[in-house]
């Protein structure tokens, strides 16, 4: 129960189909000397009606009431009247009469009675609207209130206002005539644009017993016609032969369209209850100009470029290639392609700037080459195997001694293909061998006991080849190194002793030239003598 205040008469409000209470002077109403309280109100002709009086010295109070009060109104500790089951009919004036030995006093209070309002819902909804034509969208109902709810239509959260022209709002109001409750209805004619189809419009209700209450949000499906036909192309891109490729037609009308005509290519298609048209494996043929338009207006049309995609390529030669040493090899790529194709060239997996020169074949020419063509989507890839074969040439044939001195190492070298085998003339062990590019690489360890001539012997399918070579024994290898120290020692002294001769004689002429400018004999001194006659028996031995 709320409470107000006037200048003279109270106001309590309360709720509908819950206990009222009204106060009795706020509760300021038992005075000394109190005799009793007294509860009446004004009937509805205006007339005074008693309902209940409460003596001081009784616990109870004595019911009056004779109408619908005598099962409703009971008093309260406080004196304030109780009325159960509140309804409409208790809107009126009820007074609170305090009687004691020495005063009398009334004090009056006006009942109104409030109820909240149901849950807003909208109803008689349209199936659809049409674009720019002005239409009931619906009509948004709330029941049983008291005072009567008002209602706000609201378009995305966004209140509508009556203009007049695009929108229109018209609200009543009924009353109840067994309980007095009032309902309320609002009906909402609008004028639908294309972009409402997304559009959410709700009813808000409000009540002085707040707070408010929205109804469930409803969309429309909203009519417009045709303006804007669209073809799309659905397939991987880019379109290569032998896909299927589907054309889809799409109109923005409301319903939308669901049947088309397609053009293929100059050929006129009509599907119906669908908007799609499948090619299946597709050729370059099928490059071209499609369309689709509406059945009844084929001016209203889109196109689409259908490229499709094609890689041609040839090369010449192809699988096992067969050549001689020295031989030419004409290579030839051919290649029809639907846009710029992309050439690249590998050779036993590594990749080459560009196909060598052919025009001498070379061992190290051999291998397999592998071209890629590619465009984008679409890759080929050709290759062939070249194979140069040659007579074996030995090209070297030398000796060296192993790191420990005591054994001699063979190395043998030649070029042929196929693959060379090797035979040597003496038995020894054969360390290792290689072949790479038609180079043939072969060592042998042999420890030789007496002089000998090796002889290195290749051959394959093609032919032969054969080389020899000295080898000295250990001993006599030896014997020949010490001879060779022996005479470069004699040499040695020989030439030492010419140097020293000259050297003496230079040293004497010098000599001699000095005493020759001091008076001296031109035969010398005999010391002189004695040194030059020593070192020429000495030159002598």
């Amino acid at each position: 129960t709320i409470l107000i205040i006037w200048s003279c008469v109270e106001t309590v409000i309360g709720l509908y189909g819950e206990t009222i209470e009204v106060p009795c002077n706020n509760g300021n109403n038992k005075p000394d000397g109190l005799i009793f309280t007294k509860w009446k109100y004004v009937k509805d002709d205006g007339s005074p009606g008693d309902l209940l009086v409460k003596q001081a010295q009784k616990d109870e109070a004595t019911v009056s009431a004779t109408d619908g009060y005598k099962s409703r109104v009971s008093i309260a500790a406080n004196s304030s009247l109780l009325i159960a089951r509140g309804s409409l009919a208790d809107q009126r004036v009820f007074t609170c009469m305090v009687v004691s030995l020495t005063n009398l006093e009334e004090h009056s209070v006006e009942v109104k009675v409030h109820k909240k309002p149901s849950a807003p819902v909208i109803k008689n909804n349209a199936k659809e609207l049409e674009n720019g034509k002005l239409m009931q969208l619906g009509e948004c109902v709330v029941e049983n209130a008291n005072p009567p709810a008002d209602l706000i239509w609201m378009k995305n959260d966004q209140p509508l206002v009556d203009d007049g022209k695009m929108i229109f709002i018209t609200s009543t109001i009924t009353k109840d005539p067994v309980t007095g409750l009032s309902s309320t209805s609002s009906r909402l004619q609008y004028t639908a644009r294309k972009e409402d189809v997304e559009s959410q419009f709700t009813c808000t209700a409000k009540h002085e017993m707040g707070p408010d209450q929205v109804s469930e949000p409803e969309t429309f499906p909203i009519h417009y016609p045709t303006e804007k036909v669209s073809l799309q192309v659905i397939s991987q891109s880019p379109i290569r032969e032998g896909d299927d490729v589907t054309l889809k037609c799409q109109a923005d009308g409301n319903p939308p369209p669901t049947s088309f005509n397609f053009n293929i290519k100059g050929k006129k298609v009509t599907v119906t209850d669908k908007d799609v048209y499948t090619l299946t494996g597709v050729t370059r043929a099928d490059s071209g100009i499609y369309k689709c338009s509406l059945l009844d207006n084929d001016v209203m049309e889109s196109t689409q470029f259908v490229t499709v995609s094609f890689l041609d390529v040839s090369l010449t030669p192809t699988g096992k290639v067969l050549k001689k040493l020295g031989e030419n090899l004409m290579v030839s790529l051919e290649k029809n392609t639907s846009s710029e194709a992309k050439v690249t060239w590998t050779k036993d997996n590594r990749k080459l700037d560009k196909l060598p020169d052919f025009s001498k074949l070379t061992y190290s020419d051999a291998g397999l080459y592998v071209c890629d063509v590619s465009i984008e989507g679409i890759k080929r890839s050709l290759s062939f195997e070249l194979t140069v074969e040659g007579i074996p040439k030995i090209t070297s044939l030398t000796k060296h001694r192993s790191n420990d001195g005591k054994h001699k190492v063979l190395t043998c070298e030649a070029e042929g293909s196929p693959k060379p085998d090797v035979q040597w003339s003496v038995n020894g062990t054969n360390d290792e061998m290689s072949y790479v590019n038609g180079k043939a690489t072969y060592k042998l360890t042999v420890v030789p006991s007496k002089n000998l001539t090796v002889s290195c012997f290749v051959t394959n399918k093609l032919g032969e080849d054969t080389k020899e070579i000295s080898v000295f024994s250990q001993k006599n290898e030896d014997g020949a190194e010490q001879a060779k120290v022996i005479v470069g020692v004699v040499v040695g002294l020989l030439v030492a002793a010419a140097l020293v001769g000259l050297t003496y004689w230079l040293y004497i002429k010098k000599t001699r030239q000095g005493s020759w400018k001091t008076g001296e004999k031109e035969t010398g001194t005999s010391e002189e003598s004695k040194k030059l006659e020593e070192n020429n028996h000495k030159a002598d031995v």
